[in-house]
């Protein structure tokens, strides 16, 4: 399992891509700035058509396949390592992430 974390500058689209790839809408994606304060966070399976072939050759008794874990952190601006903007929580969620 892999967490992936999406990160860029306020209103390019994070929180639409974060939509996208988790196929939901759980994630606000508006046009103004900090619109995401705390991480959204998602989990969406990893299709893998190797994995599926060899449950059907061996067919174990539990299935565990890969997923994704995505998280949509907050627009990065200048001076956050500073304070500015939501400042040492904004890193402590890009710390969270692989």
């Amino acid at each position: 399992n892999l967490k992936m974390g999406i990160v860029g500058l306020p209103n390019i689209g994070k929180s639409s891509l974060f939509n996208l790839l988790s196929e939901s809408a759980q994630a606000d994606a508006e046009n103004y700035p900090f619109c995401t304060i705390d991480p959204n966070t998602t989990r969406c399976a990893v299709p893998d058509k190797r994995y599926d072939t060899l449950t059907d050759i061996w067919k174990p008794p539990s299935m565990y396949p890969a997923y994704l874990h995505l998280v949509d952190i907050a627009g990065l601006i200048k001076g956050a390592s500073e304070g500015a903007g939501l400042g040492n929580a904004f890193l402590s969620h890009i710390q969270a992430v692989d």
